[in-house]
């Protein structure tokens, strides 16, 4: 499944670099996120909680950086399951950043995702929407985050 989406946020392409490759950022933006921790320069360990309908899945995810482009892109790959294996995640992801204006930058975002086990068999068109939905929270909290910082 694929989740793909662009927003754009008022501050400078740097400083929006800085934040997502800010694990404590981005542990407050990620829906469902409860922990990021650095494994080293290139892995981290997350855990997330995702909740589709009646179905919940806490995940046990490595999340690895494939490449840097700084401050223009960045690609990962997510790999991980729920503690009891009932569900596996993989995703391939990206980030890039255009500025749009000295004080403007678009971030665009896209995550091939595949899940497998019991959150799959609940049904492809939820769990796209939930995907959907997923993407545009982050969003709004990506974009409350770095207004805040900014009022500081």
């Amino acid at each position: 499944m694929l989740m793909e989406g662009r927003f754009e946020v008022t501050a400078p392409r740097e400083r929006v670099w800085r934040s997502i490759t800010d694990p404590a950022l981005m542990v407050a933006c990620i829906p469902g996120c409860e922990a990021i921790e650095p494994i080293d320069s290139r892995n981290y360990r997350a855990t997330v909680l995702v909740a589709v309908g009646p179905i919940k899945a806490r995940f046990n995810l490595i999340v690895e950086v494939k490449d840097e482009s700084p401050p223009e892109s960045v690609t990962s790959a997510t790999r991980g399951e729920e503690g009891t294996r009932a569900s596996i995640l993989y995703a391939d992801n990206s980030v890039a950043l255009a500025e749009v204006a000295p004080d403007r930058t678009e971030v665009h975002y896209r995550s091939e995702v595949t899940v497998t086990g019991r959150l799959a068999k609940f049904g492809l068109g939820m769990m796209k929407k939930k995907l959907d939905l997923l993407g545009a929270q982050f969003a709004e909290r990506f974009r409350e985050r770095l207004a805040a910082a900014a009022a500081t």
